[in-house]
């Protein structure tokens, strides 16, 4: 059974001030816990269970025995952010991330101006990670990559794709010359205009689209196209992320 304290420790790391404070996260559910068990990059600090999934996944809990924790369910429901608690719970270490500015010398990263949608910010760091792409850079606004809700939609990528906060004049004093391309109204056609090579694919907030500080550090100004016969008034931001990354990688390949 687990103690007060420890069910409000877990409960606290809900919220983004005390993910900071402590530098840990959490996830939930059999997939992302044995993804976060079996990669390298992110260390676990706790596992907690129930024991009928230890039992089932003996060998992959053994290098961690010292830190599960077994639970019963009424346990996981109080600790639990899903409607319905999965069998296990892990608490992993956020990293320090220090992203080289290499990173846009050869390749695209995300740049997400405002993104204010958890799920929306999960799903990029997924497309992210289909595509190739090495990073997703926040600016200081947007929603939290290491939230519940972020990572659970992120089904494994936040393992695999760097983040991080910079503002984005903060990145390109770093990294001067980079190109950066983003979607707005009067842009040119995504499909019929020469895209760079690297550099970063800027997606703005869902209702606004980019910010006006945003949109003036733009060097390629692109529109994705709606069919005439269309109606909607815009696409959601994961899908335009998708579109985007889809157009650039199958016109560029990474350097290297």
């Amino acid at each position: 059974m687990l103690s007060h304290n420890q069910i409000k420790w877990l409960t606290a790391l809900r919220v983004k001030k005390y993910r900071q404070k402590y530098r840990k996260f959490t996830l939930e559910g059999e997939k992302m816990v044995t993804e976060l068990l079996t990669q390298k990059r992110i260390p676990v600090s706790a596992i907690y269970g129930l024991e009928r999934w230890a039992g089932q996944n003996a060998a992959l809990l053994q290098p961690f025995l010292q830190i599960f924790n077994p639970v019963d369910e009424a346990d996981l429901k109080k600790i639990s952010t899903l409607t319905t608690p999965a069998p296990v719970m892990a608490v992993a270490e956020m990293p320090d991330e220090h992203l080289s500015p290499d990173l846009t010398a050869g390749n695209y990263c995300f740049y997400l101006d405002g993104i204010q949608d958890p799920g929306n910010l999960g799903t990029i760091l997924r497309i992210a990670d289909w595509f190739g792409l090495p990073a997703v850079i926040c600016s200081p606004d947007s929603a939290d990559a290491f939230s519940p809700k972020a990572v659970q939609a992120s089904m494994g990528a936040i393992f695999r794709v760097q983040t991080a906060e910079i503002p984005l004049d903060e990145w390109l004093r770093q990294t001067p010359g980079t190109p950066v391309a983003g979607a707005v109204l009067d842009g040119d056609n995504l499909f019929e205009t020469v895209l760079p090579e690297r550099g970063l694919i800027v997606v703005g907030n869902e209702g606004r689209g980019l910010s006006a500080e945003a949109e003036a550090l733009l060097t390629h100004r692109l529109t994705i196209p709606r069919d005439p016969s269309g109606g909607a008034e815009s696409l959601n931001a994961a899908v335009s992320a998708g579109i985007l990354a889809a157009t650039f990688r199958g016109m560029h390949r990474p350097a290297g």
